[in-house]
């Protein structure tokens, strides 16, 4: 019934359990999703028979209808969110056994445990019949509870203000208020459709009743509770009232090893400890389900630390419970986005907060998230989402999209989008998140290709690094912390795309094989999106697939370079004998600011801010941020370590610096006809011939002679050259590094 996603980090390890919804399930979700969307309809009827509403839709009390459609939107989001719990907990069941199979020991995190409804309930039951309890508490009890008390059912007037605006007032008679007929008679429908549904029982009974009071200790602060007693037809459910001080027994007995299942809210948990603590008995293996992550981060993590504490005899094995439910990313997505703030605020790494357990991709409130969902709109207003018409989606979540002017300027915002998700069907669901998820990725791909996108803690993983050099740059005064500016040589496999690969391409019909006619490489030439320029134009893009690069230009300049069509067996020739000359290793060199960074952090470079790890091959462990040659060069001046002609060649092709070379001339990267070239500005016109055998090309562009190096490898050995003759004086920054 499940799928899992594992990771380790700093020794605890993490997995992932995905509960697949069965077919019973998703008909139930599906049924109480009509449903919702029925009382939604309801509601908006039911405002107007009120007269909250007016009939053209305009509002005659706006304090009124905001509260209706509060209550409703609470209402539905807890619903769903307890059904969404109660509807896992099977598989969490499953995996507790295994669990007990195995001799570890199960802690359960929750935050909702259901006992505001129970009170209410049991009020309503005699006491005489508490032995023997025959009702049913669960979520969808709560969603009656809503209609019973929430739905808007008070009558309401019209009437006109001092300033002549239509308005309505709450009816009364005697003091009492007055209800509307027609919204009672639509609140009694609902409720006795609601009714005839199946119940799901909620997470926290189904644990205590499949397990029993023997095997579970319960931390939720409960006063009372309903347990199961007997066996078969014999089995009942009654009331059994706890004491205060349960929380502690309950904790002392998890602890000393008389159950091994632990169930905690933040009520209960407050406090307290649960993990394998070498004073206690119990030293097995904590496996933390986080089965309800709640709205809280702050909560969360410090659940998830209960059980993973100092002084344990092992760490725990965390398992977060999710569904297959698309919508149940809203949950997920609040937790994402604030355990990535708050990881960067408690312990300055910017994944320490969700311990790797979300994915930047899980966040739905980023700013690509909401620039996606801007597209989504405008995709199904045009009618280009599969599945899901304007009025379809209109009609099943209640947003609206459109005015007398076409698309509104003021869409719904990404909370509401998700909040209104949870009431759709699965299939309805599946649909609109395909299509947002599909929009969310192009963005983020877009932002990684551009280097401006914050992956946070980023692992740096290569065949070898090596710490050449390090030097202190900043001392604190009054802790004596220092920062070091670290010199890393990093080794790379090179990976170059191979001949059968290379050829899969062709699989495209508009695939061509080219050979360029001067160097004598090879590519592979595909369709790639087009771009719209600022002219509103629209340009037409290829992208060329090298050995070991790819890269996107306009079309248009394919005829002015020196690539020609070539067939089958020139290209496989040219292919593989440019593999030949790929190096099995390519080396590159890594400025990182390690240390202490928070002094200094307005110093480092702005346009880049991520943080990364890795491990040198002596095994030291190594956080900072990277930070380019040309700021190293700025900040030690005179000390600047010395630069190769092969890490010139990448420090250009990278764009951020300007290279200095005696005899007044300058390298840096250029923009022409849509390609980066590397171009040497500053040369005398005497000099020209001799650069030109050194490997340098001409163009007249602008009626203006220019001298460009080889973007290629072939212009390493051009650069080596060169700067045998013109050593580097300096580095110069660009675009504000």
């Amino acid at each position: 019934l499940y799928t899992a996603r594992s990771l380790s980090y700093d020794g605890v390890e993490y997995e992932m359990l995905e509960h697949a919804l069965t077919p019973e399930q998703r008909g139930i979700y599906d049924a109480y999703a009509l449903a919702f969307g029925v009382i939604h309809r309801n509601l908006s009827a039911a405002l107007e028979a009120a007269n909250i509403t007016g009939e053209s839709g305009g509002t005659l009390n706006r304090q009124a209808k905001s509260a209706a459609r509060s209550a409703f939107e609470s209402a539905k989001q807890r619903f769903f969110g307890h059904l969404l719990t109660s509807m896992k907990t099977p598989t969490l069941i499953s995996s507790i056994e295994a669990d007990l199979a195995a001799g570890h020991a199960a802690v359960i995190q929750i935050v909702s445990t259901g006992e505001a409804l129970m009170e209410r309930r049991l009020s309503e039951i005699p006491t005489d019949e508490w032995n023997d309890v025959r009702v049913d508490i669960t979520p969808r009890e709560a969603c009656l509870d809503y209609l019973a008390h929430s739905f808007p059912v008070q009558l309401y007037e019209p009437f006109t203000d001092s300033e002549g605006n239509l308005s309505s007032r709450p009816v009364t008679r005697d003091g009492q208020p007055v209800e509307c007929r027609e919204a009672v008679r639509c609140r009694d429908a609902l409720i006795e459709h609601l009714a005839s549904l199946p119940p799901v029982p909620g997470a926290l009974d189904q644990i205590v009743q499949r397990f029993g009071t023997d095997l579970v200790a319960e931390v939720t602060g409960r006063s009372r509770r309903i347990v199961r007693k007997g066996e078969g037809h014999a089995a009942r459910l009654v009331v059994e009232s706890r004491a205060g001080s349960a929380n502690l027994a309950e904790t002392a007995a998890f602890m000393d090893d008389q159950k091994r299942i632990l169930i905690f809210s933040d009520a209960g948990g407050t406090g307290r400890s649960y993990h394998a603590d070498l004073g206690a008995k119990n030293q097995r293996l904590r496996v933390h389900y986080l089965l309800e992550p709640g709205w809280k981060a702050d909560a969360a993590i410090q659940g998830l630390g209960r059980t993973n504490r100092t002084n344990q005899a092992q760490p725990p094995l965390f398992r977060p419970v999710a569904t297959d439910v698309k919508a149940e990313k809203r949950f997920l997505s609040t937790i994402a986005r604030r355990l990535d703030t708050l990881g960067a605020i408690t312990r300055g790494q910017r994944q320490t907060g969700g311990q790797g357990l979300f994915r930047p991709e899980d966040n739905l409130e980023s700013p690509y998230a909401r620039d996606a969902l801007r597209q989504l709109y405008r995709r199904i207003y045009r009618g280009d989402v599969a599945g899901c018409s304007l009025g379809a989606f209109e009609d099943a979540t209640g947003l609206s999209l459109t005015d007398d002017n076409g698309l509104k300027d003021d869409l719904p915002p990404i909370t509401t989008f998700l909040n209104r998700l949870l009431a759709l069907t699965i299939d309805m669901q599946a649909v609109l998140f395909s299509a947002f998820e599909e929009l969310l990725d192009q963005r983020i791909e877009g932002a990684i290709a551009a280097g401006i996108y914050d992956l946070g803690l980023e692992t740096l993983r290569a065949e070898s690094f090596r710490v050449t050099d390090a030097r202190v740059i900043y001392t604190h005064p009054g802790s004596g912390a220092a920062t070091q500016l670290l010199t890393i040589t990093e080794k790379r496999r090179n990976t170059p795309t191979s001949l059968a690969d290379a050829l899969d391409w062709l699989d495209d019909p508009k695939a061509r094989l080219l050979v360029n006619s001067r160097s004598g490489r090879a590519a592979v030439q595909v369709p790639a999106t087009s771009l719209m320029l600022d002219d509103g134009t629209i340009e037409p893009r290829l992208r060329l697939i090298r050995p070991t690069e790819a890269s996107t230009v306009p079309a248009k300049i394919m005829d002015d370079t020196h690539w020609l069509e070539a067939d089958r067996a020139a290209f496989a020739a040219s292919w593989t004998a440019e593999l030949a000359e790929v190096p099995e290793f390519s080396e590159a060199t890594l400025h990182i600011v390690a240390g202490l960074l928070l002094p200094i952090w307005k110093q480092l470079p702005q346009d880049e801010t991520r943080v990364y790890r890795l491990q040198t091959d002596d095994g030291q462990r190594i956080i900072g941020r990277r930070v380019s040659p040309s700021w190293v060069a700025t900040t030690l001046a005179a000390d600047a370590p010395k630069l190769t002609a092969a890490q010139v060649h990448a420090l250009v092709l990278e764009g951020k610096t300007v290279v200095r070379l005696a005899e007044g001339m300058e390298l840096h990267r250029s923009r022409v006809m849509g390609v980066n070239r590397i171009e040497l500005s500053g040369f005398l016109g005497a000099a020209k011939d001799r650069l030109k055998a050194d490997g340098f090309f001409s163009e007249i562009i602008a009626w203006k002679l220019r001298l460009f190096c080889p973007a290629d490898s072939s212009g390493i050995t051009v650069l080596d050259r060169l700067l045998a003759r013109c050593p580097v004086t300096g580095l110069h920054a660009r675009g504000g590094c």
